[in-house]
């Protein structure tokens, strides 16, 4: 039963009455329930790095990430999965879906999130097959939308993963991979957008940018698949051919600038002598990991 649930519950008896406190004391508290959210997602760590080899491993074989989530949850899930394009270059790999469409990103559309069925239709929209990874968001864990997501998933032989902030929730049961983090009540009773959403938050993290490092998206902790279409993003490139390199800033630009400002590519070809024709053919050959190409140069 929802009531049973910790990200439900009213604060421990003699808790504060928010309402009564001074601005700061409120602030003060929000603050400190959240330090407590780090240590809630660290429970976690093995069941996030397992869901992230899992997922990983389908990916490299042409797979897709898919967030399905509905509220709050499926928010944060199209959140993530929008940074992925210009983070790591990428396009298409990484899917939120939310219930109720794109429009609910703006407007609340809190009751389909109820219809297990539209959770399905959603994901045979998108074609879901055995390459892909679905991962179904709900703090409470019980979310009808997100369970009937995941059945289909799973019966298309996707990967599933399942995150809940509550223990022992259905979403983790069904899926693949469970992934709990108790944040335990909120300072707002319910009020899961608080400490449940920035747990998840914190998840989504740890899965977009530990799946990427995976496929070879960086190097050391530089993004070298980032798409360098603005002033700042291609001053960060300069950055990183420099500073993977040790070339100089104008040999850094004319690199990017013979490499169409792909900071991956531009690094080859000064590590390696190699020309952009061929440092793209050895990227390409290298399952696009880039120390894989130098050090095979080296």
């Amino acid at each position: 039963m929802l009531d049973a649930l910790t990200t439900e519950a009213s604060s421990p008896p003699g808790g504060p009455e928010i309402d009564q406190l001074s601005v700061t004391d409120l602030i003060t508290l929000m603050n400190e329930r959240d330090a407590t959210v780090a240590t809630a997602v660290r429970s976690a760590l093995p069941s996030i790095a397992a869901a992230v080899s899992a997922a990983a491993a389908r990916m490299r074989d042409g797979g897709r990430l898919i967030y399905v989530g509905a509220g709050t949850s499926g928010r944060l899930g199209v959140l993530d999965a929008s940074e992925v394009p210009p983070t790591f270059g990428l396009d298409d790999v990484v899917v939120g879906v939310i219930a109720g469409g794109p429009a609910a990103l703006l407007s609340a559309a809190e009751g389909i999130e109820d219809d297990d069925q539209a959770g399905a239709a959603d994901l045979a929209a998108l074609g879901v097959g055995p390459l892909d990874t679905v991962v179904g968001i709900a703090s409470s864990g019980r979310t009808p939308y997100v369970l009937g997501a995941l059945a289909h998933a799973a019966d298309n032989g996707a990967l599933t993963i399942g995150i809940a902030c509550n223990l022992g929730t259905p979403v983790a049961r069904v899926a693949t991979h469970g992934i709990e983090v108790p944040v335990g009540p909120e300072v707002v009773s319910g009020s899961t957008r608080l400490g449940a959403g920035t747990a998840t938050k914190m998840v989504l993290n740890m899965i977009s940018t530990a799946t990427m490092v995976q496929l070879g998206k960086t190097y050391g902790s530089l993004m070298i698949d980032m798409r360098a279409n603005n002033a700042k993003l291609r001053h960060r490139a300069v950055r990183m051919v420099t500073e993977a390199t040790g070339a100089d800033d104008a040999t850094a630009v004319r690199a990017l600038d013979e490499s169409g400002w792909h900071a991956k590519l531009a690094i080859a070809t000064i590590l390696t002598g190699l020309s952009p024709a061929e440092a793209s053919q050895a990227l390409e050959l290298a399952g696009g990991r880039l120390r894989t190409v130098i050090e095979e140069r080296g």
